[in-house]
């Protein structure tokens, strides 16, 4: 699996997110665990008030936008199947990472 992969959500909440993107780094692989950020459902959240947070994708014919203030690390084994990639949309996912993660304070 690689950074950026996108697989199906095989937990609990899978009908709101039912994918996540994979994030980690993959100088991270030999490690047993994932960190990724889910992709809920557009239909099933308020409207998105901060774009650069929040950025929108579509997979499967679904709506789906990007939840970085839920990342989570969870074990390999529990990734359900590889449905597709958004490393073209790499930089977008990493600059609302930033959001998350900048020093910055207003």
């Amino acid at each position: 699996m690689a950074q950026f992969d996108v697989h199906r959500n095989t937990g609990r909440l899978r009908d709101t997110i039912p994918f996540v993107v994979v994030v980690q780094s993959s100088q991270f692989d030999r490690y047993r665990r994932r960190v990724v950020v889910p992709l809920v459902r557009a239909d099933t959240v308020p409207a998105v008030e901060l774009a650069g947070l929040n950025p929108t994708f579509r997979i499967r014919n679904m709506r789906l936008v990007l939840h970085p203030l839920d990342l989570v690390s969870i074990p390999v084994d529990q990734l359900g199947e590889r449905v597709g990639s958004l490393a073209d949309s790499a930089d977008v996912i990493v600059a609302a990472l930033d959001e998350v993660f900048t020093r910055a304070w207003q």
